[in-house]
């Protein structure tokens, strides 16, 4: 509901704005074949002409004011007017009016003629009739939606005065103001918007002789300091020489409730409406711009430092250790509903060349032949253990009390080891400031174009984000397909905790908050088998994004921690994680939208360059990342499809996450249907 409320503002502002018909000249026309020239300023229609609608100016001055309201320089002009005492006339756009209403109410209530320059400031001559009267009718509905009444004046933008009206433009003015308006050109340019200084603006504005008429300034549309300064000279010469200072509605003679109806209570209500409306529309889009600058920044740093961090770690070669130093290990596999994979996983792990394993499997209440299944395989040196369900941090913690070895290592009962990686994964303990060591997870069904997404995402997302995480001691996950913990870590943070969904991410934050290392062994290879089908990553993605932030929340204590061990997890991985895998993905539709709007509504070359340029530095860093993990680039042709479909899927997964975690929806661990498609790839 929120995207689409956002998406119809978006549109909307876009629709009006540059397709209604908008325009970015500043200057009027320059002079033109016109019927008009001879004509006072003020006209009205009279079939497809225009003709003259004021009675002599005689000594009366009207001041009119275009391109406003502009929320530094109206005020400016407006205080000038105050303090002379001087009724203007301020022909309004009314996009800007609305973005500004309490400028445009200010005029109003100093007494000032609020008129109609158009919605966007777009050339009247040009576009179709119907656009045409949309400029006027949207700003009449921003006018009394803000005054609470209409105007009966029209300027047309790009004509100031009448000789610079041709006969065609003539004939449309005519058409548009029939029965409705009256079109106020001027009788003197002041020509401001050329900046040609005070002295030369000033000349322009005073009229020659003895008659009076309209003055064309503006308070809008750039630097208007010039502006304020001419009338600060002008306004007490004129009155010196014997003229006096009217609207441009009292020119015409007509009485001020024609020229500014009052509108309904229903009326108002609508204006009311279509105001805030377009307030808001503006006030998003800006916000967006700023949000699409920002987030490209923070996403363009992040890859440089994963690039020069991912870099510094794999050149910092850790040193190994010989075969005389072999601590116990004991290997936990969880079991719920694992009856595809779960044999091949257990023979895999008891192939390991590291001596006397302790491998322990956990049935944690599976309803199919999960048990049955471990017992006929009779491996050696295989433990079943059953009970009833508790969910997987239960499991975990029931194989943690039923063994004693020093290093407790951690498989999901998908999970394909090699015959090395329990070595390998051991290896960093050597360090008795390890508490923790995290493997690399391979994605075993890539065959597949999700397969392929997710062998992509494994390879240039957790995994180079571990080497980050390493250099910057502040991991925030050692995956449960494959992760060790020294013993004496875990029970000195109270062991798993049923607290979240995200058992492994609790249990690392709460290590890293004692102050132990926690590494990453990137030649620990675990092979594991990926959901298969949109429904099956959808809960397995809706379970990681609910659980991460039940444990980002659990350990938010972290940030303002005073005490030293915790700084790296509360001022590093914490923030890091709320922002990279909660604010912009929550961001990131919005962002896509407003992609979308500058593809439609304004010109899509810079917008398709941006999503290049955006591309190519993924590229960049999955180039770099596949090369970091001896991996083939072939699969890397799907990257383009990731960036398009994947990651929105992974975009709404954390969106749902997050509004279930806000209404307090809570969620379960559950198992995911396998297919036991698992192809261990050559090094």
């Amino acid at each position: 509901m929120c995207l689409g409320v956002v998406a119809l503002l978006i549109l909307f502002q876009g629709y009006a704005t540059h397709m209604v018909g908008a325009s970015t000249e500043s200057g009027p026309a320059e002079g033109g074949v016109s019927s008009l020239a001879e004509g006072p300023g003020l006209l009205r229609a009279s079939g497809d002409e225009l003709v003259p609608a004021q009675r002599p100016a005689g000594r009366r001055i009207a001041l009119t004011f275009d391109d406003g309201p502009d929320p530094r320089w109206t005020p400016r002009v407006a205080a000038v007017l105050r303090r002379e005492r001087v009724p203007a006339t301020f022909f309004v756009v009314g996009s800007e009016a609305a973005r500004h209403p309490e400028v445009v109410r200010m005029l109003d209530r100093q007494g000032h003629e609020i008129a109609n320059h158009t919605f966007t400031h777009a050339d009247l001559s040009t576009g179709s009739v119907r656009q045409q009267r949309l400029q006027l009718d949207l700003t009449e509905a921003v006018l009394v939606g803000i005054t609470g009444h209409f105007t009966r004046l029209l300027r047309p933008p790009y004509s100031a005065t009448p000789d610079t009206v041709d006969r065609p433009t003539e004939r449309r003015l005519a058409a548009l103001a029939s029965g409705r308006y009256l079109v106020a050109l001027s009788d003197l340019d002041s020509r401001d918007w050329q900046r040609r200084g005070v002295s030369a603006i000033a000349r322009n504005a005073t009229p020659r002789g003895r008659q009076g008429g309209m003055i064309l300034f503006h308070d809008g549309g750039g630097d208007r300091h010039q502006t304020v300064a001419a009338l600060e000279r002008l306004i007490p010469s004129l009155r010196a020489r014997g003229f006096r200072f009217v609207t441009a509605g009292q020119l015409s003679g007509l009485p001020a409730g024609v020229l500014a109806p009052a509108a309904s209570a229903g009326e108002r209500r609508r204006g009311q409406l279509f105001t805030w409306s377009v307030r808001s529309a503006f006030w998003l889009v800006g916000l967006l711009s700023a949000a699409v600058v920002a987030v490209g920044f923070l996403v363009a740093a992040r890859v440089f430092v994963l690039l020069a961090l991912a870099s510094h770690h794999a050149r910092t070669a850790r040193p190994r250790f010989g075969t005389d130093h072999l601590p116990s290990v004991a290997v936990l596999v969880p079991a719920f509903n694992e009856e595809v994979g779960i044999e091949r996983a257990v023979r895999s792990i008891a192939q390991s060349n590291y001596p006397d394993l302790d491998i322990v499997v956990i049935d944690d209440g599976s309803t199919d032949t999960t048990p049955a299944i471990v017992e006929a395989a009779a491996i050696g040196g295989v433990r079943l253990v059953r009970q009833h369900n508790g969910g997987k941090a239960a499991a975990l913690n029931t194989g943690v009390e039923l063994t004693d070895s020093e290093i407790v290592v951690m498989v999901d009962g998908d999970t394909i080891f090699e015959a090395d990686t329990v070595r390998r994964l051991v290896e960093p303990f050597d360090d008795a400031r390890v508490g923790a060591v995290s493997g690399n997870t391979k994605v075993g069904n890539r065959r597949g174009l999700l397969g392929r997404w997710q062998h992509i995402e494994y390879v240039t997302g957790f995994n180079i984000d571990r080497r980050m995480y390493e250099v910057l001691q502040c991991t925030t996950t050692v995956p449960g397909a494959i992760g060790a913990f020294r013993r004496e870590a875990i029970d000195q943070v109270g062991g798993l905790s049923g607290d979240t969904l995200a058992e492994d991410t609790d249990l690392t934050l709460a290590i890293g908050r004692t102050g132990r290392r926690v590494v990453y062994a990137e030649d620990a290879l675990a092979w594991t088998e990926a959901p298969s089908t949109i429904d099956g990553l959808w809960r397995q993605r809706y379970r990681w994004s609910f659980g991460t932030m039940q444990a980002v929340w659990k350990h938010r204590g972290a940030v303002l921690s005073s005490d030293p061990r915790e700084v790296r997890i509360g001022r590093r991985a914490l923030p890091y994680l709320t922002f990279f895998q909660y604010l912009l993905p929550m961001l990131a539709p919005l962002i896509d939208l407003f992609a979308l709007y500058g593809v439609i509504f304004t010109n899509p070359i810079p917008v398709l360059g941006a999503w290049v340029a955006f591309n190519a530095l993924q590229l960049f860093l999955a180039i770099f990342a596949f090369r970091l993990d001896g991996e083939s680039l072939r699969p890397l042709w799907a990257l383009p499809l990731q960036q398009l479909v994947y990651r929105q899927l992974m975009y709404l997964v954390v969106i749902e996450s997050t509004i279930s975690a806000l209404i307090g929806i809570r969620a379960r661990w559950k198992s995911i249907p396998r297919t036991g498609d698992i192809e261990i790839q050559p090094s």
